[in-house]
This record gives structure tokens, C-alpha cells and sequence, in this order.
């Protein structure tokens, strides 16, 4: 099959579209036939080696965790899934080696979902890992009720747009910070914008005198550091981009695969509670050059490559 690789740790450079072995199918695993990936910035991180210390790699690697595509084959132990069934998944295993820039990946079945119907495939590939993670921040970390209010950091960012709507659909008001220039569209995804910077906390606490319930963080830093003292009594913090939350007595967050938790945002998509912007489409053979747009930081939405 088709795949994009990387030989050895580096940035897009590193990156080749070859030929590799079609990837063997264990018996609680299922053979997807991948329509569309999306580049995240774990992507490039791990393709870096900065998670030398924490991931096995196994050499070639193939890049990507997010996945949207058709069941091609069923592994003798799985009953979830069936041939031409169209699915969604957050495919990371404990090791780095079969990603999902390639025509096929053989992907457990605590990974995987049923794709929404009413998402197209580029949509859907970048769902799995900003859904999940903002998911899993608000609800099981962060304990998000009906009528409470959110702060989201860096709100227009892949996680941070989930959150905001998400967030939404649990019946909260959200304060989303970012750049003056995509607060329009934070206003669109429903949440009150404020824009970061100097004098963050004084802008937050005109909308939120009494503080906020909760504070999801996605930046790290200053952001991070001013947000305990942004919140209510009571209230909860959480981060996905720095460990110093914990010194600040919140939670540090790193997504898992979970089957029910997908089942769940793809519910709310179909009840279009919950949808995806894509900012670019890359055919496979352009990986690197998807990559590096993700790289640049400044993009709305979602970078997906495709398979034919």
C-alpha cells in the first residue's frame, strides 16, 4: 500500500511517500480503508522526538492517530463493526509506528466510532483527537454542569472550537479568548470572546465578576498562570498544554482512545451540536506540506489530507 513515512526523527523534511507493507489485522482489530487524516500537532512532535522518552518508535514510522474511512475487514473477535460500515477513529496504540497517512490501518476497536452521517470525510477526520480531548477535559476532568460558566483558552484553535461547543451542548456559557480577528466566528460557535494578551484577567472578570466555574487551558504559560485566579470558588482547572497546572492545583490532561466517548460526539454532531472546520486539504502525497501549514500555528480549523 501507500503510505507516508518518516526513516528517522526530524521535521517535514523527514517525510516520504513509498510503498510499505499492508499492515497485518489482529483479532480484535479492524482494516480501515482511510478516506481522510488530520494533521495534529502531536503529529510533528513525536516525528521530532520529543516523546522519545514516553512512545516506542518502530522504524518506519507511519504518522497520524486521527482517521475517518470504510471497515474493509473485521478481526475474528470484533462484533462492533462490520464490512463497509464508514467510521471515525483516534488510532494510538502504546507505540508509534502504524499511523493513519496511509490507503490502510489495521486499528483496535477501543479506538474506533460509528462516522456521523450528516460530516463529510475530511470533516470527520478532524473530529477523533480535538473531540475527544475536550470532551474528556470538560466532562471528566473539568465536571462542566448546566448553567456554569467556561473559560476556554486559545478557543479558536482544533481543541478549542470542540470545547466551545461542547461546552454548549452541556448548557454552559463559555468565554473563549482570541485574536480580535476570529472573534466573529467565536461569536458563530456561541461563546463570548475576549482577546488575550495584557489585561486578560480585567476583560474576563467584566464578564464574569464573580469568576468562573471552570478554566480549560490550551496554551500553557501566562494564560495558565492567571487562571486560578479567574475562578469562582469552587471552581476547577485543566490543562492540555502544561504540566504547571498541577503545581496550581489543576488537572494535566492527555486524551485517550475510548469507543463511547466518540459514540457521544458523534451523537452531537448529527444533532448538529457539534461540527468541524476544515482550513485546508491536502492530497497524501503533500503530507509534508500539510505539516508544516499545521506547523505555522495560524490556522482555523482542521489540516486533512486525503486518500483516493
Amino acid at each position: 500500500m501507500k503510505a507516508v513515512v518518516y526513516r528517522t526523527y526530524g521535521g517535514p523534511e523527514v517525510l516520504e511517500y513509498t510503498d510499505v507493507a499492508d499492515p497485518k489485522l489482529g483479532p480484535d482489530s479492524v482494516l480501515v480503508r482511510v478516506r481522510a487524516a488530520s494533521v495534529n500537532p502531536v503529529d510533528w512532535k513525536i516525528q521530532a522526538g520529543y516523546l522519545d522518552a514516553a512512545l516506542d518508535a518502530v522504524f518506519p514510522v507511519i504518522p497520524g492517530w486521527d482517521v475517518s474511512g470504510v471497515v474493509e475487514k473485521t478481526g475474528p473477535a470484533v462484533t462492533e463493526f462490520a464490512v463497509g460500515d464508514e467510521v471515525i477513529g483516534y488510532v494510538r496504540e502504546d507505540m508509534v509506528g502504524r499511523g493513519t497517512f496511509a490507503e490502510y490501518v489495521a486499528a483496535p476497536v477501543r479506538t474506533l466510532g460509528h462516522k456521523p452521517s450528516n460530516l463529510s470525510f475530511e470533516q470527520a477526520a478532524g473530529l477523533p483527537l480535538t473531540g475527544l480531548t475536550a470532551y474528556q477535559c470538560l466532562v471528566k476532568h473539568l465536571s462542566v454542569r448546566p448553567g456554569e460558566t467556561v473559560l476556554v483558552h486559545a478557543a479558536t484553535g482544533g481543541v478549542g472550537t470542540q470545547a466551545v461547543q461542547i461546552a454548549r451542548a452541556l448548557g454552559a456559557r463559555v468565554i473563549g479568548t482570541a485574536s480580535e480577528r476570529n472573534h466573529d466566528f467565536l461569536r458563530y460557535l456561541g461563546a463570548e470572546p475576549v482577546t488575550y494578551g495584557e489585561g486578560l484577567e480585567e476583560r474576563v472578570r467584566e464578564l464574569a465578576p464573580g469568576g468562573v466555574d471552570a478554566v480549560l487551558d490550551l496554551i500553557g504559560g501566562e494564560a495558565l498562570e492567571l487562571s486560578p485566579g479567574l475562578l469562582a470558588p469552587g471552581g476547577h482547572l485543566a490543562s492540555i498544554a502544561d504540566g504547571a497546572v498541577l503545581r496550581l492545583g489543576g488537572h494535566y490532561v492527555f486524551v485517550r482512545p475510548d469507543a463511547q466517548d466518540l459514540a457521544v460526539l458523534a451523537e452531537l454532531a448529527e444533532k448538529g451540536q457539534l461540527s468541524v472546520e476544515v482550513a485546508a486539504v491536502f492530497p497524501l502525497e503533500k503530507a509534508a506540506d500539510a505539516q508544516r501549514l499545521n506547523m505555522d500555528g495560524h490556522t482555523r480549523g482542521k489540516v486533512v489530507v486525503t486518500v483516493p
